[in-house]
């Protein structure tokens, strides 16, 4: 089995449609055979292994410095090798996985719960709707423990039961308790940690960090990832990087639908700059619509906040029975008169089923007119003016009942304050208002068993691949991958590669393809402040998440979708003619960083209408309304779409073309979800 590289010449095309064409089928060539829980240590044995003192020779350059990227940057430079980091925030702690609140999860079975790494291994190919890598996803839990043992060793400070053991909770998705937490503050620990051990190797001399510089093109030699070109965000000045394997480490696009609850300058460029130059991207229009969100509270919001999904330990959502009860206090609505709807639905997992369905109910209960909170402004898909009550409750009054105020406090104190803070409601003292929102995307640039792209010398980890969780993340997921990547797998893959790299064309900035690369990115900047047009970069990134929302959101119909890919083409057109760039390059230029990042937005969207379009099945957080059940829950079709949709870049306006990569389930038996 091999896999295709953009060196290779085009594949056939064996089948077009109006949208995009189907090549060759790719498979992953990494994974050993045999048993699975024998593959990692056999990957690890059979890949070479770098002499350490050639790895002072050898450059790594690894673009993010969240849980990934600073893990894999400590990582590597505590080996030997001559990394250099990069970043666009101003420093490696503000990442964006300090945003993460309720926990990480290990199959320790602390809890004497029966879990396993099988189990977690089940759970999460489950959780995905049976379409993530059985091998990536086994690895993924038979290195979770190993990632517990490292924070505690770091002093990552997780919470404690009164014997001094580590305290496990529970999570969407699953029936043990494997979610280790430091309180509602695990992203921000687990990312200290992390940024401790890259500290010191930067002291040490092996890392070299580059902040507040921002990756925008990538410079691939003789088919091979050579290097990168930046802009330093306060000077301007554009520069090249030089190394002998590059590594994007730089999280997700949900900012692609303008209101999501990631950072505001998370984006999609890294992977989509790479994307262009040839490397595939997996399963685009899987996105995370995260259950437990503060819902929008006007429309000039420009960013969303998350609550904990951790709440549903021990938080009850519910709705009023009657739409006329929608306006009441919730105190003043009667036990009898409430629908703890996900209680009713699902008695197996209650409030703790994953994202999707979550999601889905809380969007079918306000859909029946039983939202709760102020009503928003919407349009219908034909345009008409709707006014909608987009909110459910997140009720504590049953758990304060059963421990306190003070033990709920203790549980998840800085949430409720947040809250507060936020809402200028009193949680402790009636029920959260919450609403789903654009969170995680699980899809990402194609990799294979060792993370590597398809384009030789390019690796990917954490939330920038897609290979971990299928068409849905379990919570507590994204800090495993984030720091397994890093910490344990990547310094075990990208030796087999680098052991090679003595016999690597030698590459500087005199080098064609570095030239070329460096004047697109000059052109691009220039092109984007010659515009001059009457329009802010930020109406038509607003623009661009509304029709995201709308049809590629969390409910999608094959006319949405066409619909949605006509729009975006007219709003890109638009945008090359009236976006107001102001200031010039040679500066601070935010208006600037944004314009080059809602360009790279406005290709990607396209691109997941496209893929959205074409798997005609609801999966996951992917739901075509063409697809579902009797009782309206999501229909997956196996015979058809059991593979990985791997798109390769063609051009600007030109039909892109699906690799399928098949999914094979040979220790987990394929069937349809059911958490009632």
């Amino acid at each position: 089995m091999t896999t295709t590289t953009p060196a290779a010449p085009k594949t056939a095309k064996t089948q077009s449609t109006e949208y995009f064409e189907v090549g060759a089928e790719i498979k992953d060539a990494k994974a050993p055979g045999g048993a699975i829980e024998q593959k990692w240590s056999k990957r690890k044995f059979e890949a070479k292994l770098v002499n350490p003192s050639n790895r002072r020779k050898m450059t790594v350059i690894i673009v993010g410095t969240g849980l990934a990227g600073g893990a894999a940057a400590a990582s590597l430079g505590e080996a030997g090798y001559n990394v250099q980091n990069f970043c666009y925030q101003d420093s490696p702690r503000r990442a964006h996985s300090i945003a993460a609140q309720g926990g990480i999860n290990a199959a320790k079975n602390y809890r004497n719960d029966n879990d396993s790494t099988f189990r977690l291994f089940y759970d999460t190919v489950k959780g995905g709707d049976y379409r993530s890598r059985e091998t990536n996803v086994y690895r993924l839990a038979e290195v979770s423990s190993n990632i517990i043992d490292q924070c505690v060793a770091q002093g990552v400070p997780f919470a404690r039961e009164y014997g001094g053991l580590l305290d496990n909770r529970s999570f969407g998705g699953v029936q043990v308790q494997r979610t280790f937490y430091a309180r509602g503050q695990t992203g921000q620990q687990l990312l200290i940690g992390a940024y401790q051990a890259l500290e010191r190797q930067v002291a040490a001399g092996t890392v070299t960090m580059h902040t507040r510089h921002e990756m925008l093109e990538i410079i691939i030699v003789g088919g091979r990832a050579r290097g990168i070109i930046t802009r330093d965000m306060v000077t301007g000045e554009v520069e090249s990087h030089f190394a002998d394997v590059v590594v994007l480490a730089t999280g997700g696009y949900g900012n692609v639908f303008f209101l999501s609850t990631n950072a505001m300058g998370c984006n999609v460029t890294a992977n989509w700059r790479a994307h262009r130059k040839g490397a595939y991207f997996g399963n685009p229009c899987y996105t995370q619509i995260h259950p437990t969100c503060i819902p929008v509270h006007g429309e000039t919001q420009s960013k969303l906040t998350l609550m904990s999904e951790s709440l549903r330990n021990d938080g009850r959502i519910w709705v009023p029975k009657r739409a006329e009860d929608c306006e009441k206090d919730p105190r003043q609505i009667a036990e009898g008169d409430r629908d703890y709807y996900l209680e009713r639905i699902y008695p197996a997992f209650g409030n703790l089923v994953p994202r999707d369905i979550a999601s889905r109910q809380a969007k079918n209960m306000c859909d029946e007119g039983r939202g709760v909170g102020p009503a928003v402004k919407e349009f219908d898909a034909e345009g008409n003016e709707r006014f909608v009550r987009r909110g459910v409750y997140l009720d504590f009054a049953e758990a304060i009942g059963r421990i306190g105020k003070d033990g709920v406090a203790a549980r998840y104190g800085n949430l409720f304050d947040m809250y507060a803070q936020i809402t200028g409601e009193d949680p402790y003292e009636t029920g959260m208002r919450i609403y789903p929102a654009v969170h995680y995307t699980m899809g990402g640039l194609w990799v294979d068993y060792d993370l590597s792209s398809n384009v030789p010398g390019l690796y990917v980890t954490g939330e920038a691949n897609f290979s971990d969780h299928g068409a849905n993340r379990l919570g507590a997921s994204a800090l495993m991958q984030g720091l397994a990547d890093g910490y344990f797998v990547l310094p075990n893959t990208i030796n087999d590669y680098l052991a090679g790299s003595s016999k690597f064309e030698k590459v500087d900035e005199t080098h064609p393809a570095a030239v070329e690369a460096l004047e697109s990115v000059t052109d691009r900047i220039a092109k984007l402040l010659a515009v001059n047009g009457t329009r802010t970069v930020d109406s038509f990134h607003k623009e661009l998440g509304n029709i995201m929302w709308e049809y590629c959101g969390m409910y999608r119909t094959e006319a949405g979708l066409i619909k949605a890919i006509g729009l975006i083409r007219k709003l890109r057109e638009s945008f090359w003619k009236d976006v107001k760039v102001s200031g010039v390059n040679e500066d601070f230029n935010q208006t600037l960083e944004r314009a080059g990042r809602v360009v790279d937005f406005m290709e990607l969207g396209e691109l997941m209408c496209v893929d959205a379009l074409h798997r005609r099945e609801s999966c996951g957080g992917h739901f075509r309304a063409e697809s579902q059940t009797e009782d309206g829950e999501a229909l997956r079709h196996d015979d058809e779409y059991a593979y990985v949709a791997a798109w390769e870049y063609t051009g600007t306006a030109q039909t892109p073309i699906l690799h399928k990569e098949p999914l094979e389930y040979e220790f987990i038996e394929l069937k349809q979800r059911s958490y009632k």
